[in-house]
Order: structure tokens, then C-alpha cells, then sequence
């Protein structure tokens, strides 16, 4: 399938672009990666401005689409560091990534929050997630809901961070009755202490404080996502994945924020969706990934007109693989609001 006959399927929110236009988009994805971004508006008053380092990208062209791939030598005065490859970025049509493209675009355009060392970030939203149990009646499948609001500390992990609760009415799994446990009353929990313990490796670390820091040009992000999995069975997932642990309960600046929706792009197998909701019942359009082990296609939802995102679901492709009908939604969520505080909740007694 061309490019334009995929382009044509997209909602009419998304702006179709003449040929040329596509063109000119394919050099700007070039230029993002080869070389500084003369044109971003996150980049033109230097305020997140980067020493960069002498790196001579490696192009791969192919189709209409033409991407780099950040290999070789970094040199730093007389110390040379051999920069491990990360997996080749295969060429992709312009129609495919164009969700992650306008959402780059627009990445400067939103208020943006400064928040200070001591504070906390507190995220608002929605989820829904699946529950699987074992009861005296047997194996039970449902889908639990609820709105939660976290606190964050600018710098930290989610052991320093503080939540509160409340569950909303279960929906059943697809295929499967609502089970009797699933059918509790509305509940507030908390505000209490989020985790006693956190396993993420510290690169993976999703505090402001760290991802202020991560690197603000594409080809830099694209190694961050893709670090240590050299080894990997399925690279390209576990990179989408990171991607969403950046987007569901963190906040970036907009010039990291504009790297990361540049470089989630040249994932391998991203597509653009034209239609999709989020846990709130907000339309959308998506870009997203199919994880065929699972069965599933991973959606991250942006607003159609700004662009901004607003939460991500997962949408069974594989009946079999997912054990549930296809096109059933299995997880959901909504990111409703990010605020600063000066400072954490009381903790209520449990």
C-alpha cells in the first residue's frame, strides 16, 4: 500500500498532506535526527540547549522515508567510547508515524510547569485493568476501574510518592460473567504511602528531576529507549513500553517530550489509529503497536486538535492469543490532569 492511499484513511483531523508536503516532512525527520532541529519551536530559544557531541549518524534510506541510525565513535577529548548500536531503524511511511509527528510539533505549545526541587507533581486519571482470581466458585476474570491521584516527588522514585483511590463499577471481562467479588460498592482508599519498594533499573527512573536531563535531539532519546536491550528477544516492544512509562504518570520538559514522540517513531511497526478512546470517554487518535505474542495493540491517545496526550488502551487483535473477541479493550487509561504542590498529602490512618 503507497503512502498517500494510507494517508487517505486517516480522520479528516489529521491534516492530509500534498506530496511535497510529505517531502518536506521526510527531510525534517532527516534533519532531526543528522543534525540539530533548526526549526522546533522547543529548540529556537536554546533554553534546553545541549553541548552536542561530534556523532556522524549513519543514514539509512529507504522508500519515502528516510531515518538515521546513531552509530560509531564518541570522541571527548583524548577518551574514546564505543557507543553500543542500537537496533537499525527501518524505514517507515510518513502516513504510519504521523500521530507521533504532530504530537512532536506540538510539544512547545502547552502550558508548560516548572516544577521545583522539594515539590511533587500530582497526576489525576482514570484506569481500568484486567483481575483474574481464584475463588470457591472457581476462575473469575473481570475488569476493575477506578480514578486515582498520585504524588510524585520532582526528584525520587515512587517509593517517596503518596496515592489516594477510589473504585468505580467493575465491567465484565469479555466472554466472561461478572463474578460476585467484582460487584463491591464504591471505595476510597488512602491518601497513603504509593510503594515500599521500586525494582526499575535506575535508567529507567521516571522522576522529573532524571528526565529533565535525557537527552533533548531524537537520535540521543531513540538510545535511551532502546538501552540494554541489546539482547532482547522483541526490542521494539519493551522501547514502545518505555515510551508509555514516560507518558502515563511522568511529565517531561517539551524539548525531551518533542525527542521522545520523534523517536517513538521510528520504532519499528508503529502505525497511526484514527479513532480511539481513552478511560474517560475522550476521542482520540492514536499511535500504536501490535505485540502479537500478547495479541494485543498497545495505543498511546492524543487530542486530535492539540495533540496533547490523554491516556493509552490496549485492543485485542488475536482472539485466540488474547483469549478475548477481538477488538475488545482489555486496558485502559486516561491521564486527566498534572499539578505542582509544595508538598505531600496527610497520610490517612489505614
Amino acid at each position: 500500500m503507497d503512502e498517500i492511499t494510507q494517508l487517505d484513511r486517516l480522520r479528516s483531523e489529521i491534516p492530509l498532506p500534498e506530496l511535497a508536503d510529505l517531502r518536506a516532512e521526510e527531510r525534517r525527520l532527516l534533519e532531526e535526527i543528522a543534525g540539530p532541529a533548526r526549526s522546533h519551536p522547543a529548540r529556537r530559544t536554546g533554553r534546553w540547549a545541549r553541548p552536542r557531541i561530534g556523532l556522524r549518524p549513519r543514514l539509512l534510506i529507504a522508500g519515502g522515508l528516510a531515518l538515521a541510525v546513531a552509530t560509531g565513535i564518541v570522541v571527548a577529548g583524548t577518551e574514546r567510547k564505543v557507543v553500543r548500536p542500537v537496533p537499525p531503524i527501518a524505514s517507515q511511511p510518513v502516513a504510519a508515524v504521523s500521530v507521533l509527528v504532530h504530537a512532536s510539533d506540538n510539544a512547545a505549545r502547552h502550558p508548560e510547569l516548572h516544577p521545583r526541587p522539594g515539590q511533587y507533581l500530582v497526576y489525576e486519571s482514570r484506569t481500568m485493568n484486567p483481575v483474574e482470581s481464584n475463588t470457591a466458585s472457581g476462575h473469575s476474570r473481570y475488569l476493575a476501574r477506578g480514578k486515582r491521584t498520585v504524588w510524585y516527588p520532582v526528584a525520587g522514585t515512587s517509593v517517596d510518592g503518596f496515592i489516594a483511590g477510589e473504585t468505580l463499577p467493575s465491567k465484565p471481562y469479555p466472554g466472561w460473567p461478572l463474578p460476585p467479588e467484582a460487584k463491591q460498592p464504591p471505595a476510597r482508599t488512602g491518601p497513603e504511602k504509593l510503594a515500599d519498594f521500586d525494582q526499575r533499573a535506575g535508567f529507567l527512573r521516571t522522576d522529573y528531576a532524571y528526565l529533565s536531563r535525557l537527552p533533548a535531539d531524537t537520535a540521543g532519546m531513540r538510545r535511551h529507549l532502546f538501552t540494554r536491550l541489546e539482547h532482547s528477544t522483541n526490542p521494539y516492544t519493551e522501547a514502545w513500553s518505555r515510551v508509555a512509562g514516560m507518558l502515563r504518570e511522568a511529565y517531561l520538559p517539551a524539548a525531551q517530550r518533542a525527542a521522545l514522540f520523534r523517536a517513538a517513531a521510528t520504532i519499528p511497526g508503529v502505525v497511526s489509529v484514527p479513532v480511539s478512546t481513552d478511560a474517560a470517554g475522550r476521542k482520540g487518535v492514536a499511535a500504536a503497536l501490535v505485540v502479537r505474542e500478547l495479541g494485543i495493540r498497545e495505543e498511546y491517545i492524543f487530542d486530535p486538535k492539540t495533540y496533547q496526550y490523554l491516556g493509552e488502551r490496549s485492543v485485542v487483535i488475536d482472539a485466540a492469543r488474547a483469549k478475548a473477541p477481538v477488538g475488545s479493550v482489555l486496558t485502559s487509561s486516561a491521564l486527566l490532569r498534572v499539578s505542582v504542590a509544595d508538598s505531600a498529602p496527610p497520610v490517612r490512618p489505614r
